[in-house]
């Protein structure tokens, strides 16, 4: 075939484009054996590869009945099955938004398929080409081809509409107004609408319209968006849904990623972006696409004298805090290129140790809670390195946990003594909730839900200003800790004796229980991770971090390394590839992607990076 270059680089909205330009229109030669009018740009030749030239008039039938149909002639032509039909028309469908329209017609010729109905091909042409009255008599061919009686209702109000505002574009008001009056109106659909658009007429010049109506305005973009719309009430043996081959392929190709397990990179529904010719795969190897899955110690941190309990990226992924028995915080630079730790500053003076952290919103601040005997607070300021506030209510408190309010004004903090406190930057008590023997806690992102684990093996939500709670999760075991996704929905709780449960805080059930980790009566903290969060992470009593995928129980991966329990996992939220451990032993390991390798040296890095595939 000759070459055109059609497809390539052309956008989203080409099979409505080639419509419009390719000349389906009365004016614009013949009608196709597929339905849709002839290109006038594409040319009456066929092949010019093969010999013969532009000049040759070698037409598209003759060039069939030359070959293919000398072929049929000798032996029976195949039925094909309903599927090969669906296939050729799609595939027809395809070439035919890139503007190979001839090729369409030798397909569909020797197919013996027709791409769409000719009355859905008509009324495609009426509306790409503003025959708003022609188009609004194919709707009367096509109600018989329809399923829902209702649904010529509504493509007639779509068109009338974008008549309506194709004519206060240009300027004809009263033949708008007519269209609302005597045309729309009567319908009696949708009234509301009518009533928006009815105070259109008073936009004083076409910017303004665009503007208030959030319309592209008169041309091919708009009815092509108009034509999606309209297609998605036709049956598709009537008329396809618009670009559907390029659907159909990219629901394969996000179903493939979505079943790979070490997929951690962020999601790109082009299909420029994958090769269709083979199947998605993932690897944790660096050798294979997965090289940004964590499961290499690239760092081991060894400045902290004593068991490290806790560790946290700040949010915009640039530092990690971590908390020690040593009666130290530090706060670790995450360099944006190498990805390696380099010591900050040392926050001192906690003197229970610390056992948890928390960030602000904007990560101007960090909040360090101790163990069940700590009374005491601290608030500092992480660019100056000072201690903004050391808030104490009572000795006889226990202020084990905390988190911040949306806002960055407010926190809470609560433990195990009953304590549960609202304060403000300055530790300000604003609210207290009576009796609460606090665990964990979180606050969505409502600004108005805090919820806590508690001693009574649940988690509930508390509104500080109704002053109304709820129970969302009941356990059997205690919840030693837990955590929330970004959006809310998902909550990840380390289960005394049980391990690391998933539950669901919007309907209320228990999601998964993932398999592997050793899980006592200990603290453990685990989280989500991952460029969309599919991955989930926990330390363990058995000296392991493990990870798994969201949908899977078994793990995919366990990284070896610390010599005693690991306390707490870190996910690094804007480098996905990044990853942080703290545990007894006194060291914080960061794990990232396993440097690229020969093939031969990928079972040594697995040493530590046990393999969990199913």
């Amino acid at each position: 075939m000759q070459s055109n270059g059609a497809g390539q680089g052309q956008d989203s909205e080409l099979s409505c484009l080639n419509s419009a330009q390719n000349g389906e229109s009365s004016s614009a030669g013949g009608t196709h054996s597929n339905g849709l009018l002839a290109s006038t740009n594409i040319g009456n030749s066929v092949g010019t590869n093969n010999g013969a030239g532009p000049g040759s008039g070698t037409s598209a039938a003759s060039t069939a009945s030359g070959s293919g149909l000398e072929v049929g002639s000798m032996k029976k032509k195949k039925r094909l099955s309903q599927a090969e039909e669906d296939v050729i028309r799609l595939i027809g469908q395809h070439l035919h938004g890139l503007g190979l329209n001839q090729t369409v017609d030798l397909l569909m010729q020797e197919s013996g398929c027709r791409l769409e109905h000719t009355s859905a091909t008509k009324f495609r042409n009426h509306v790409m080409e503003g025959e708003w009255d022609k188009a609004e008599n194919d709707l009367n061919e096509l109600r018989a081809l329809m399923h829902s009686p209702n649904a010529i209702v509504r493509m007639k109000f779509l068109l009338l509409q974008q008549k309506y505002l194709e004519y206060l574009e240009d300027g004809r008001v009263l033949e708008a107004l007519q269209v609302l009056r005597g045309e729309l109106t009567p319908l009696k659909y949708n009234t509301d609408r009518i009533h928006v658009l009815s105070g259109y007429l008073m936009c004083s010049h076409a910017e303004d319209l665009r503007a208030k109506a959030e319309w592209e305005g008169k041309g091919t973009n708009s009815r092509c968006r108009l034509l999606d719309k309209l297609q998605t009430y036709l049956p598709p043996s009537v008329m396809l849904p618009p670009r559907r081959l390029q659907t159909l392929l990219r629901q394969a190709v996000e179903l493939q990623r979505d079943r790979c397990l070490y997929h951690n990179t962020k999601l790109d529904s082009s299909l420029d972006s994958v090769s269709l010719l083979l199947d998605h795969v993932c690897s944790r190897s660096a050798t294979h696409s997965g090289k940004q899955f964590p499961c290499y110690t690239q760092q081991i941190l060894t400045e902290h004298c004593n068991e490290v309990w806790f560790c946290k990226f700040s949010n915009d992924g640039t530092k990690l805090a971590t908390g020690s028995k040593d009666t130290t915080v530090i706060v670790w630079q995450v360099d944006p290129e190498s990805h390696q730790l380099k010591l900050l500053r040392t926050l001192e003076g906690h003197a229970y140790g610390v056992s948890y952290l928390a960030w602000s919103p904007d990560d101007a601040f960090l909040i360090a809670c101790g163990p069940d005997d700590c009374s005491e607070l601290w608030l500092w300021n992480i660019q100056t390195g000072e201690l903004r506030t050391k808030m104490s209510q009572s000795h006889e408190d226990s202020l084990t946990s905390v988190a911040w309010n949306p806002d960055g004004k407010r926190f809470v903090t609560g433990g195990q003594r009953g304590q549960f406190y609202q304060c403000d930057l300055d530790g300000n008590l604003l609210d207290s909730w009576e009796g609460v023997r606090v665990q964990c806690l979180w606050c969505l992102g409502d600004g108005r839900t805090v919820l806590a684990s508690d001693t009574h093996q649940r988690i509930r939500g508390y509104n500080f200003e109704d002053l109304t709670d709820r129970n969302i999760v009941q356990e059997d075991h205690p919840v030693m800790s837990f955590t929330v996704s970004k959006n809310g929905r998902l909550a990840l709780l380390n289960v005394a004796t049980q391990g690391v449960h998933l539950w669901d805080l919007q309907d209320r059930v228990l999601v998964r229980k993932y398999q592997g980790v050793t899980q006592g009566f200990y603290t453990i903290h685990s989280c989500f991770g991952g460029h969309n969060e599919d991955f989930i992470a926990s330390g363990s009593e058995d000296h392991k971090v493990y990870i798994w995928h969201r949908r899977s129980e078994l793990p995919i991966a366990e990284l070896t390394g610390h010599t005693r329990t690991v306390n707490c996992v870190s996910w690094n939220p804007a480098i996905p590839g990044l990853m942080a451990s703290a545990s007894d032993d006194g060291t914080v390991r960061v794990w990232g992607p396993a440097p690229f390798l020969d093939a031969q040296e990928v079972d040594g890095v697995n040493e530590n990076c046990s393999n969990m595939d199913s």
